[in-house]
């Protein structure tokens, strides 16, 4: 395991504030969510791990920038290693990039991004801040798949009202379990960017 030492230098080195990476408040597996309608059709050209800006175009993404990392561990704490990770998610306008939806209305939003964890099990990305639309709160899509595992689950801003009336999130039955699913977006206290960050460290069973 990383010591804490380590961790925080190797946060600062990537110039993310020392946020808790640990799954200390966790004692449930990550539940799954539905793997939704909009998950790409065909894979897009420009796939990674920032998506707040597309090959080949002019301008970055609409919306609040978030750094959302964090680890990937199994239920007995241990880090899980070169696991593909993607997330995707509508863009500022509330529309995916997905034919079914319009096909996207900021063109300087990548709306789907891929990376794969290092030895250490960590992740991490560069998106908006998601935004609510009709029937749905505020979410981010997951997916992260092993050789032997896969979970396919979903991201919430913590503390936002429309999660009291999202129907999936609200589908799980237990609290802790649908609790950890919601995300606080924080501020970097430091002032030295106007970015979001978030951690998200899920549990495969």
């Amino acid at each position: 395991m990383i010591n804490i030492n380590k961790r925080h230098f190797l946060l600062r080195l990537l110039g993310l504030p020392m946020l808790s990476c640990t799954n200390s408040a966790q004692s449930v597996t990550t539940p799954p969510q539905a793997l939704g309608p909009f998950y790409p059709s065909i894979l897009p050209l420009d796939r990674d791990a920032d998506l707040t800006m597309v090959a080949g175009k002019e301008g970055k993404a609409l919306g609040e920038i978030v750094n959302l990392y964090g680890s990937i561990v199994d239920r007995d704490n241990v880090p899980i290693a070169g696991a593909s990770v993607e997330i995707w998610q509508c863009d500022a306008f509330k529309t995916y990039h997905h034919p079914l939806d319009g096909g996207g209305t900021d063109p300087s939003f990548q709306g789907y991004g891929q990376t794969v964890t290092n030895e250490k099990g960590q992740y991490r990305f560069k998106t908006i801040k998601p935004v609510a639309y009709p029937g749905r709160a505020p979410h981010i899509h997951v997916r992260i798949s092993t050789d032997s595992k896969e979970l396919v689950t979903q991201i919430y801003v913590k503390g936002d009202p429309h999660n009291q009336r999202d129907f999936l999130l609200n589908s799980i039955a237990d609290e802790k379990a649908r609790r950890s699913l919601e995300v606080a977006f924080n501020k970097d206290t430091s002032g030295k960017t106007d970015e979001l960050f978030a951690v998200f460290n899920p549990i495969l069973s």
